[in-house]
């Protein structure tokens, strides 16, 4: 899977969820020491872990501020459930930390823009003390300008980079455009800004780019982010039992599918068979490997990965997947208006769709209840999952910035990462009360002003460790963090869990074609047997000399999976 597929977890689905769902993991495990060699950049290929990333990582300070009502298990979230009381709200940023300076931030963007010196822009600008100027670009097509912008001389004083446009060139610019923050956050420093110091050590371990802490952090939790939905308001009126295996999700599948009656019982099914079969993660190039008695294998070389495509193909060759899926149509369209009308009964997508699906259908379509399936173990008994990585999009300072301008955006950062039930939360997720959201019984509800204003902007620069909270829809909050710890149960750490590993820009595109031959062999375009070629094609042209760079870098950093 790779973030960026039309059919996967929507980019701006997950930022729009951000201000409900943002993840990371407690705790922390720190990584790997600066590993040089290489001939495609020297000490730019590579990692950072060991007793030199303990030098770099900020202390961590749990915040005190928030008692949330359901704490992390298992790497989940935390949650809150209780309505949200504004005379309660509490202060994390007690006095503002910017001195008035500006700063220019490029940042991609889902939506219109909204237009300078909005009333969410001045608040927020107000509130840190520093003026942030918002140079919005079109997140669809953001790789481009991001690599057109880090190769000229204008640089931005602040950059937003996703993890899936860090390919080609974009880590090593990472490393030469961009500031090292570990002179303002390194160690007891980061004490000075609560809010970043009570993000978790994982976070922060992914931040260090080049062997200096670079980035500013929007953590994940480490629990995989693909749920397979269910229709359960449809399941509780047939009688359909919820699948506990690969075998019982298949006769389940056949019992629901009635072709004449426009009812399927899925779409494509390939993220969640990669779950039940236990095939290590792909949605990093680092996640794909795992030591293996003493061998790195990828997760192209293993059986479980030809098991997965298998099954999933047999789903597609019993009809029982609904017809966009089949054609592809699935890749451009959003699933949820024929999901709403019972044209398919499970999908595998985003986890905050489970959220968003309820709240679009709660007033049009009372009876319809979405709820989210543990993932089965393919034999029916527990599932093998693989931890995702503990933050995923990250905010670079320009090297050339002043101490001044570093300090503000340190300044704006300590806002914007303040947790759930705080002033500065609301003010950053929700904006101006009466102008961006009104509260009813406890919910907040965005204005069409908010939803104008208040997009994907502040939360973009840096995020609170994972909270989930919808003060509208409690039960699906509480379901979503309950969720989390059970498949955190069942997750284990691949060996370069959590890395920020740069590899040689050749073997950049090596794997580029896997996504596109899956679905072709799912879909019956091609045999299993074009895959097994494939996957011999990748050694040959590359893959074993990778794994020999992994190797290297494992023997002479160790592991940071616990």
């Amino acid at each position: 899977m790779t973030p960026n597929a039309a059919s996967g977890p929507s980019r701006r689905n997950f930022l729009a969820s951000t201000a409900a769902v943002t993840a990371a993991v407690a705790g922390g495990v720190p990584l790997l020491s600066a590993c040089g060699g290489g001939s495609d950049g020297g000490s730019r290929d590579g990692t950072t872990s060991g007793k030199d990333a303990k030098e770099l990582l900020p202390a961590y300070v749990a915040g005190n501020v928030v008692t949330p009502d359901i704490p992390s298990k298992n790497g989940s979230a935390v949650g809150f459930t209780s309505k949200l009381d504004l005379a309660d709200l509490k202060t994390s940023v007690p006095k503002k930390l910017g001195k008035g300076g500006k700063v220019t931030v490029m940042s991609p963007f889902w939506g219109s823009p909204p237009k300078d010196g909005n009333a969410y822009y001045k608040a927020m600008n107000d509130l840190i003390g520093v003026d942030v100027v918002w140079q919005n670009q079109d997140g669809n097509t953001y790789d481009q300008k991001l690599g057109a912008v880090l190769a000229s001389s204008e640089v931005p004083d602040v950059v937003v980079v996703p993890g899936w446009n860090m390919t080609g060139k974009i880590p090593s610019a990472i490393i030469g455009k961009f500031a090292d923050l570990g002179p303002y956050l390194s160690g007891d420093a980061v004490k000075e800004y609560p809010n970043l110091a009570a993000i978790p050590t994982d976070a922060w371990q992914r931040s260090i780019f080049g062997g200096k802490l670079r980035g500013l952090p929007m953590p994940a939790s480490y629990v995989t982010g693909i749920v397979p939905l269910y229709r359960q308001d449809i399941f509780e009126k047939e009688g359909y039992e919820v699948p506990s295996s690969c075998d019982e999700f298949m006769t389940f599948a056949k019992e629901a599918t009635n072709a004449k009656a426009k009812r399927w019982a899925c779409l494509d099914m390939k993220w969640t068979a990669f779950n039940a079969f236990g095939v290590l993660s792909g949605n990093e190039k680092s996640l794909g490997w795992n030591e293996v008695d003493g061998k790195l294998v990828h997760r192209i070389e293993t059986e479980e990965y030809l098991e997965a495509l298998e099954w999933t193909r047999k789903l597609f060759a019993a009809g029982v997947v609904h017809p966009d899926a089949r054609l592809g149509k699935s890749n451009a369209a959003d699933p949820g208006p024929k999901f709403a009308a019972g044209e398919f009964l499970v999908y595998n997508q985003d986890f905050s769709q489970w959220w968003s699906r309820t709240a679009e259908q709660a007033v049009q379509n009372p009876e319809f209840k979405i709820w989210g399936m543990d993932i089965w173990g393919h034999d029916g008994g527990a599932p093998k999952l693989w931890a995702q990585n503990p933050a995923g999009i990250f905010a670079f300072v320009n090297k050339d910035a002043s101490e001044s301008v570093i300090r503000d955006v340190l300044a704006v950062a300590n806002v914007t990462a303040a947790p759930y039930g705080t002033k500065e939360y609301m003010a950053t997720n929700y904006g101006v009360e009466g102008t961006h959201y009104t509260v009813e019984d406890g919910v907040p509800t965005k204005t069409e002003q908010g939803n104008i204003d208040v997009m994907n902007a502040y939360v973009m620069i840096a995020s609170p460790a994972p909270t989930i909270a919808h003060p509208d829809f409690p039960e699906v909050a509480r379901g979503q963090v309950e969720w989390q710890q059970r498949m955190g149960a069942h997750t284990k750490k691949s060996t370069f869990y959590g890395m920020q590993i740069v590899e040689p820009a050749r073997w950049t595109n090596l794997s580029n074609d896997f996504e596109q031959l899956e679905d072709d062999v799912i879909r019956g375009r091609k045999k299993i047997g074009d895959m097994q070629q494939a996957v011999s094609d990748w050694r040959s042209k590359g893959g074993d000399k990778l794994r020999d760079w992994y190797k290297k870098l494992l023997d002479e950093n160790g592991t940071a999976a616990g």
